[in-house]
Parts: structure tokens; C-alpha cells; sequence
């Protein structure tokens, strides 16, 4: 199976790093430790020493609870990264759910669009005929699209998580919007699904997501998988304190690994290096 995105055939007949750089002040995790031009794009070159196989760049934290930024802020924070990254010889992606964003990172040769909101979002303000998220990815020729699944937004999602089994819920979803996707001309191979671990649900949830995530395999897309350093992993310290973010490692690490061993073909992390020694174990075993 192949991802192909703007400028790259990625190979996902094995398991793909996708190293996070946040332009951001504010991010859950390492928020303000890259948020210059010139500290995001030594941190894209240490994740790729590290073994990144692609960058994923965001502007606006989408933590819990995490304000909207406006798009002139987000503009101002991921085009010179991206314009300088797309330079490094791998695939690039963007985080972001803003059409003009998309547009001008993908006018700038950026790879992939990485999107919570699935291509649903509108801004309030735009402007009659203005192109919504889908129809800027639909219009591009070859770019990659991640579509996540996200319970409500980032300001309530974890203040009324999900309810039942969430994992039918969010196969049903994904798979839709991906059809719709495929509708716009978008074939399939140029598009991931997330099953969004985090957003918008409870830690029971995303745990089951994880053990039953072959379920979300069926419709024959690739999956990309999101643990690292989440909340849900807060509690592995095993003492009852509650790790911190940057205490996580070992449990993103584990989570990782388990995503693939359990058809994860991405898994997006903060810890490359770690990440990557553990699944060259995993390979060794194959």
C-alpha cells in the first residue's frame, strides 16, 4: 500500500514516523520550544537525524480546552517553516483545518493536509463562493489528506466526551468522509484516516480504540495513529501521580507499538528516536 501525497509514493509496507513540530506557544506538550522559524526548522532537522520519516508542522495547539487562533497568526507561524522544510528531501505535512491555510502550504509544495476537523470546518465569515476544505483538497492534483475523527471541538470535546461504543461511531464517520472525499475525485490511496485518540473521548475510549483498531481497517484505508504523550497515558506511571507530558516516553513509546502491531501503517510522535528504535525491535521479530 502506498500513501501518495504532492511530491512522495510513501512506501506503508512498513510503518512511517511522522515527527510533530509545533509552531506554538501554547501546545499541550512542548508548546513555546519551537515556536520561531528558526527553532521549528532545527527541531524538523533533529527529528529527521532522529529517523522521521515525514514532518507534521502545526500553527494553532488543538489541546482541550485550546482558544481558536486567528488565520492571519497561523499564516505568520507555518509558511516560513514550511517553505524552508519542504527543502529537507521528505514528505511534509501540515496541521491545520483552515482552507486558505491549505491552500498556501500546498501552493508552497507542501505533501499532506492533517485535518481534526475532516474537511468540515467553515469559517463564520467566509465569503459567498470562497472554497471550503474539501474542495481546496479536491482541487489539488496529488496532495495526501489525513482525516481525524474529533467529538465536538477543541474547546468542549472533553467536557462532554462520547457516549457508547465509540468505535463503530467513529469507523462510520471516517469511512464516510472519506467516501465523500472519494466522491470530489480524490482517490483513495491519497487518503490516511485518525481515529483521533483524545479528542473528545474518555480514557476507556481511546483504550478501546487501540484494542479493537483493526475494526476501523475495514474499508481498506491506511491508519495513522496519534498517542503520543496523550492524557490518556497520564496515569502509567504506575505509583498513582500523574505523569506529566514530557514523562510519557515510555508509554508513547509502548502505545506506538501497539498501534502497529495492530495495522497503525503512521504513527505521529514527539519522541522519534525512541519510537523508532522500538519498532526497528518489532521488525526484527518479522
Amino acid at each position: 500500500m502506498q500513501w501518495k501525497t504532492t511530491r512522495f509514493d510513501i512506501d506503508l509496507s512498513r510503518p512511517q514516523v511522522m515527527g510533530i513540530v509545533n509552531v506554538t506557544p501554547d501546545s499541550f506538550s512542548d508548546g513555546g520550544a519551537h515556536d520561531t522559524t528558526k527553532a521549528a526548522l532545527q527541531h524538523c532537522e533533529a527529528l529527521l537525524r532522529d529517523g522521521a520519516d515525514m514532518l507534521d508542522i502545526g500553527g494553532e495547539s488543538t489541546r482541550p480546552g485550546a482558544d481558536p487562533l486567528s488565520l492571519a497568526d497561523e499564516l505568520a507561524r507555518v509558511l516560513p517553516v514550511v517553505r524552508e522544510a519542504v527543502k529537507l528531501g521528505v514528505p511534509v505535512s501540515v496541521d491545520t483545518y483552515k482552507p486558505k491555510v491549505m491552500q498556501s502550504v500546498l501552493a508552497l509544495g507542501a505533501d499532506i493536509i492533517n485535518d481534526i476537523w475532516a474537511l468540515r470546518w467553515r469559517a463564520s465569515d467566509a465569503a459567498l463562493g470562497e472554497p471550503d476544505a474539501m474542495q481546496v483538497v479536491a482541487a489539488h492534483a496529488r496532495c495526501g489528506i489525513c482525516l481525524m475523527h474529533m467529538h465536538r471541538e477543541p474547546r468542549t470535546m472533553q467536557v462532554e466526551p462520547m457516549t457508547g461504543d465509540v468505535v463503530p461511531q467513529v469507523r462510520e464517520f471516517l469511512e464516510r468522509m472519506a467516501q465523500t472525499l472519494q466522491e470530489r475525485g480524490v482517490h483513495k490511496d491519497r487518503i490516511v484516516l485518525d481515529p483521533g485518540i483524545g479528542f473528545g473521548k474518555t480514557v476507556a475510549q481511546n483504550f478501546a480504540l487501540l484494542s479493537r483498531q483493526r475494526e476501523l481497517l475495514a474499508g481498506g484505508h491506511a491508519l495513522l495513529a496519534g498517542w503520543s504523550r496523550k492524557s490518556s497515558l497520564a496515569g502509567m506511571g504506575g505509583d498513582g501521580s500523574t505523569l506529566p507530558p514530557a514523562q510519557r516516553l515510555v508509554p508513547s513509546v509502548a502505545a506506538a507499538l501497539l498501534a502497529v502491531e495492530r495495522g497503525a501503517a503512521v504513527v505521529r510522535v514527539h519522541d522519534v528516536r525512541e519510537t523508532v528504535q522500538a519498532l526497528r525491535v518489532l521488525r526484527a521479530l518479522e
